[in-house]
């Protein structure tokens, strides 16, 4: 009901947008966009042409409400408002920001442009900027930030109550990160501990010593992990010599898991991995479809020969051919849906590699159940229905059934646990792999188990 509530909220803002912009009401549009919510804003954003984002966004001020705006586009948004922009403006507009929403509107942009933005910040800024640019994108170094509240572990909670009063504008304090007198992180305290504790005592007596930790390469998607497994609202990310260089927090934790699964998805799906794909011209989605569907182009070839061999067989039993479809989907389906709790559970965590055994073995016994019971109802179907051609077929048919569900579950949970161990992101090629070679296989050994039955 809240979702249907909110979707309706939606459009009428949609529509009043539009309405205004039709009309060039632009004193009515700066009043709207200053009462629309950034996040509601930006969904709306993606309903107009390019002219009227453009004129939108000429009317909204630099303040902290178009740039969390900005934080909340998509890479390509952000590339074509900015890309006719003054520098100056640019660099006015995120010059009170985040190095971390800094450098996210950067990287939308083309070097030289986002040079040119990087030139006109404050040095100390600049500085900062480019270091955090220069760390592998989809990294914790990419995603920190490196505002971050730090406090000497000899500080009393009194002490470091006061300091935190007196700096307003630290950014989000989820904890009080404590370093020793070489500014290494030695502990953590958080805030409800730091409130309740004597006043007198310090923080390295209430400290959290035990500090889950990541490096600036670390990828996204295991700072992520992290993230999920202990419920952390921010991590550190230190250097080599433990030294404190930001924290990703959970905000940016959850924007993370999102774009992760997205790509995994596409990539299974064979439509590539880029999150932005709605926003690609025909032609560009075309060419990055083409290479993911030319594995079950060749497949598709294979499964003619293989078929074409049998081709006596299925002169002499026309029949058979009718079954060919609902084994192959029905192996396909299976197959899939094993691949894909796979790839979704190694990449929540709960999936590791050592129990690959104890998993192939489940999904096989899923196989198994899933096979037997359409199995038997198909093969049923197919003896009643060709009694008096053959009444070996519903035998032939549920067999088939029963063992390509089986074979199909064993290849969609092996193909991605092999493909991990082998270093190889499992959604990239688990799906275009697992449905060809299922179908193959289908169409083999229903051939196989037809030829031996039925004695063609």
């Amino acid at each position: 009901m809240k979702k249907e509530i909110f979707k309706h909220e939606i459009i009428i803002l949609k529509n009043t947008f539009i309405r205004l912009l039709r009309r060039h009401a632009d004193i009515n549009l700066i009043k709207l966009i200053k009462k629309t919510h950034p996040a509601d804003l930006a969904i709306v954003f993606r309903y107009f042409d390019e002219d009227q984002q453009g004129e939108v966004f000429s009317l909204m001020k630099n303040n902290e409400h178009t740039l969390e705006f900005l934080t909340e586009l998509d890479d390509l948004f952000i590339a074509n408002l900015l890309k006719m922009e003054n520098p100056d403006r640019i660099a006015n507009l995120i010059q009170n920001a985040s190095t971390n929403e800094q450098s996210y509107i950067l990287a939308a942009l083309d070097n030289n442009q986002a040079q040119s933005v990087i030139n006109k910040l404050k040095i100390e800024e600049k500085e900062e900027l480019e270091e955090l640019m220069a760390y592998p994108e989809d990294s914790a170094g990419a995603l920190m930030s490196t505002d971050v509240f730090t406090l000497f572990k000899d500080t009393t909670c009194r002490e470091a109550l006061k300091t935190l009063q007196d700096h307003k504008d630290a950014e989000m304090v989820f904890y009080i990160y404590i370093t020793d007198d070489d500014n290494s992180l030695v502990g953590v305290a958080s805030l409800r501990a730091l409130a309740t504790t004597n006043s007198k005592t310090k923080l390295k007596e209430i400290m959290v010593k035990k500090v889950h930790k990541v490096r600036p390469e670390t990828d996204q998607e295991e700072v992520a992990q992290l993230v999920a497994q202990y419920n952390y609202l921010a991590v550190p990310v230190v250097d080599t010599d433990n030294i404190l260089l930001g924290i990703v927090t959970v905000d940016d934790v959850v924007d993370v898991i999102r774009e992760e699964a997205t790509e995994d998805f596409l990539q299974m799906a064979g439509a590539g991995k880029d999150r932005e794909i709605l926003l690609k011209s025909s032609w560009e989605n075309a060419k990055i479809r083409i290479p993911w569907l030319l594995a079950s182009w060749v497949g598709g070839i294979i499964a003619y020969y293989v078929i074409d061999n049998f081709e006596k067989m299925l002169e002499n039993i026309i029949v058979l051919a009718s079954f060919i479809p609902i084994i192959i989907g029905m192996g396909g389906n299976v197959g899939t849906q094993s691949s894909t709790i796979i790839v979704r559970g190694m990449a929540t965590g709960r999936i590791t590699i050592g129990n690959e055994i104890t998993i192939i073995l489940k999904e096989l016994k899923v196989g198994l159940i899933l096979g037997v019971l359409y199995g038997a109802m198909l093969g049923l179907f197919a003896g009643f229905q060709f009694m008096n051609i053959n009444p070996m077929i519903g035998v032939v048919v549920g067999l088939s059934i029963c063992s390509s569900m089986i074979i199909a579950t064993g290849v969609g949970t092996f193909t991605p646990l092999a493909l991990k161990k082998l270093d190889i992101d499992p959604a990239i090629a688990t799906g275009p792999f697992v449905t060809t070679s299922i179908d193959i296989l289908g169409v083999f050994l229903y051939f196989l188990i037809a030829g031996l039955l039925l004695k063609a």
